[in-house]
Order: structure tokens, then C-alpha cells, then sequence
């Protein structure tokens, strides 16, 4: 795992000669803030080395998109700009890019992905005759989209999407619990590997679901995540350790600082290191299962 003495986000291979952070920015940081604020976020972060933009659409109904259009006019060329699309049709997925493309300033995404997707129903809509494929691959076509891939929040889903399609990349729940309880992730990851397809990383630092009676202390944040630092730094070493390119934490400030700031000296779990975090989720209930 790639360390730095000079406090710069270290990067690594994504596709093409093409190197990213291993922290990304998730762009749902920006949402409740001011556009001033949003600068100095965006700022600060490229100054540190982060060069992986990761927003959606639906992050704040559109405020994320609004917010980063301006905060990145100064470094856009300097950056990887990931966005995404719910859309399934090809029309819609047509007028959502148009806008997304609009929002953010730029004339093109450097990754567009497919958001989201969970079942096999929502693989056949992307697929079928009329399906968001072929607005992908047009885009593509146009320069309006460098590479494409998609998130999934299930392993059916993660795989049946790698099975249809050469894509660049697979943005994925990459967490030990995960791994250890719920036997979610590995063959997944294993999948993309024998395909050559690029592993960006969710959900490193989610703990599990909220516990019933236990107060959300992070307002967008759906599960309870390790904000404990020595905690937080074992899960993201267990998730950079993975064979991923990049990690995009939490959407909120406090979270996103701190993995960032750990990122810069961590090192690869060892493999008794590993196999003894695993051991030490027994009990836990896991955010996702297979």
C-alpha cells in the first residue's frame, strides 16, 4: 500500500495511465453547506492530493452537483469527475447526463456510472432494447464519457452487471464486516479481478445498521459508521488492503477529514492482522449479506 511522508493522498492505478486518490471525494459532503464553504472543501482537498470526484444527482436533489459545478471550475482539468445515473431507459438516462453535464460546467465526465443497482430487474431494464446502455455507449461515442461502470449494493446485481458488459469499473460495499458475516464482497472483487475491472470502494467504515434506540449522530449517514480513529484506521486498512484503486468515504465532513487523514500512512494489513479483524466482527450484524 502506497504511503507518503509529505501529507499528500497517495494514488494508484485506475485504468489507461490513469491515477487516482485513495481517498475519493464524495460530493454529498457539500450538501447543507454554503457555496463558500464548498469551495474551501474542494480546495483543501485538491491541495492534498485528492484528484476522484464522486457525485450523484440525487445527492440533495441536485445541490451537490450545483455546489461542486463551481466550487471545481478552477481544477476541473485537474481531476477525475465521477457522476451517476438511476435512470434504467436510455431517454431518461439521456436527459439525466445532459443535466449532470450542465450542473457541473464540464462538457464531459471522466466516469459515468450506472447508481445503485440491486436486483436483476434493474440489470434487464439496463439491457433491454430502449435500456441506458445505449446512452452510455453513445456518449461514449461523443467524448461526453471516458469510462463507464456502475455501483451495486447487491452481489446477484454486482455480478449479472459484469456479465453483460466489459465496464470499466465497479464501485462496491468493500467491508470487513461484510466480508466476515455477511459473505459479501469477496466474490465480487474476485469477479472484477478476472475481468480487469477496476475496484473502487463504499462503505469501508460502516460498523452496521443503527441499533434499535440508539441515537443517529451523523444526519447523512444511514448506518452507524467507526468514528472511533484506531477503529476507523483498521477498516480502511482492511478495505485499501483489498486490491481496490480507491475509497470513497462517508458523506459527511468530520468522516471524510479523518479518513483522509489517515490515508497517507497507512500500511496493508498482514495476514494474521486480517484474519484476526475478521474473527473479531463475531456476533456483529452486517450492513449487507450475500
Amino acid at each position: 500500500m502506497a504511503t507518503t511522508s509529505d501529507g499528500a493522498t497517495p494514488k494508484r492505478p485506475f485504468k489507461d495511465g490513469v491515477k487516482l486518490s485513495v481517498i475519493g471525494f464524495g460530493v454529498i459532503v457539500v450538501v447543507g453547506l454554503d457555496q463558500e464553504e464548498a469551495n474551501h472543501l474542494v480546495a483543501e482537498a485538491v491541495v492534498r492530493g485528492v484528484n476522484y470526484f464522486d457525485v450523484a444527482p440525487q445527492y440533495g436533489d441536485g445541490e451537490a452537483e450545483e455546489k461542486l459545478g463551481v466550487a471545481l471550475q478552477p481544477y476541473r482539468e485537474r481531476v477525475f469527475l465521477a457522476c451517476k445515473t438511476l435512470r434504467r431507459d436510455a431517454r431518461g438516462a439521456e436527459a439525466e447526463l445532459e443535466r449532470s453535464l450542465k450542473r457541473l460546467r464540464t462538457d464531459h465526465f471522466d466516469l459515468y456510472q450506472f447508481h445503485g443497482v440491486i436486483t436483476k430487474e434493474d440489470v434487464d431494464r439496463i439491457f433491454a432494447p430502449g435500456g441506458a446502455i445505449e446512452t452510455f455507449a453513445k456518449a461514449r461515442e461523443q467524448g461526453k464519457v471516458r469510462f463507464i461502470g456502475f455501483s451495486a449494493h447487491s452481489v446477484e446485481a454486482g455480478l449479472a452487471m459484469m456479465d453483460r458488459f466489459d465496464f470499466d469499473s465497479i464501485l462496491f460495499p468493500i467491508n470487513f464486516v461484510c466480508y466476515a458475516q455477511g459473505n459479501f464482497g469477496p466474490q465480487v472483487v474476485e469477479r472484477a479481478k478476472e475481468k480487469g475491472v477496476a475496484r473502487l470502494g463504499l462503505k469501508a467504515l460502516a460498523r452496521g445498521p443503527w441499533p434499535t434506540g440508539v441515537e443517529h449522530t451523523y444526519s447523512k449517514r444511514w448506518y452507524r459508521p467507526f468514528d472511533d480513529r484506531e477503529a476507523a484506521r483498521q477498516a480502511l486498512r482492511f478495505s485499501l488492503s483489498e486490491d481496490v484503486t480507491a475509497i470513497v468515504p462517508p458523506g459527511d465532513e468530520r468522516l471524510y477529514r479523518l479518513t483522509l487523514d489517515l490515508a497517507g500512512s497507512l500500511e496493508p494489513l498482514a495476514r494474521d492482522e486480517r484474519q484476526e479483524l475478521l474473527a473479531s466482527t463475531q456476533g456483529w450484524e452486517p450492513l449487507f449479506r450475500a
